[in-house]
């Protein structure tokens, strides 16, 4: 049985490797026409990696709570398991930004698609300066109208481990005055970091209610979004 998921897993890496090759380049050529164009066709390929992922390797998924998420912009505050949820979320959350780590962008191929998504990239090992252009590029997108997704543990954490959650993205929303999304995942369960293999089974989204940021300070928002995500991941433990 562990033969076959490992067939399994490196397939998935095989095709999963040349589509981003494919995918980055042509994305960049289509980019010097219309970053519009380009934006659309990363975001299909983000829908490709998940779709290959449950063609491969049995990855399924399920979504709770979809009619929480606001038409317009907020700060989506989500756990962080595995990069199954840096594709997922990016549609789901559509227009959307994602705050990385700045060495991503430095990724031969992956960096270059990256770059058409329009991402916030920050320098982790100056925290100040990160903070500063979370709030200051942050603030840009929201006015344009994207969901600013942020993963608050900083990395991926494994299921059962709880990291400190950074106040950043809490300070973002207070700032602008958009709500906080919180969202919890089980993605660790099939698709597990530091590991090649990946577990057939269902990934449970779950999109809590809006987080109404006026009135409140960063702290206290960020410490109800973390209250409200660790509880559900447990619950999500408990019942899959």
């Amino acid at each position: 049985m562990k033969v076959w998921l490992v067939l399994r897993s490196l397939l998935f890496y095989v095709g999963y490797s040349l589509s981003m090759i494919f995918q980055s380049t042509s994305a960049t050529i289509i980019g010097l026409f219309s970053r519009q164009a380009a934006y659309a066709f990363c975001l299909a390929w983000c829908r490709f990696g998940v779709w290959w992922a449950r063609v491969c390797c049995g990855i399924r998924f399920d979504v709770t709570g979809i009619e929480n998420i606001p038409p317009g912009a907020c700060v989506v505050l989500a756990k962080h398991e595995s990069a199954w949820e840096t594709l997922f979320l990016q549609s789901l959350f559509s227009p959307s930004t994602t705050v990385l780590k700045r060495e991503l962008l430095s990724i031969p191929f992956f960096g270059w698609a990256l770059r058409l998504l329009n991402p916030i990239a920050i320098n982790r090992g100056e925290p100040a300066q990160a903070l500063k252009t979370v709030l200051r590029q942050g603030g840009l997108r929201l006015a344009d109208g994207r969901r600013i997704i942020i993963f608050p543990e900083g990395t991926r954490s494994r299921p059962g481990e709880q990291l400190p959650y950074n106040v950043g993205g809490a300070m973002l929303a207070c700032r602008t005055g958009v709500p906080v999304i919180p969202v919890c995942l089980n993605s660790g369960d099939c698709w597990p970091r530091g590991t090649l293999i990946k577990q057939p089974g269902t990934i449970h989204v779950v999109s809590g209610a809006p987080m109404e940021s006026t009135g409140t300070s960063a702290k206290v928002l960020n410490t109800l979004a973390q209250g409200w995500i660790e509880a559900e991941r447990t619950r999500l433990r408990s019942t899959t």
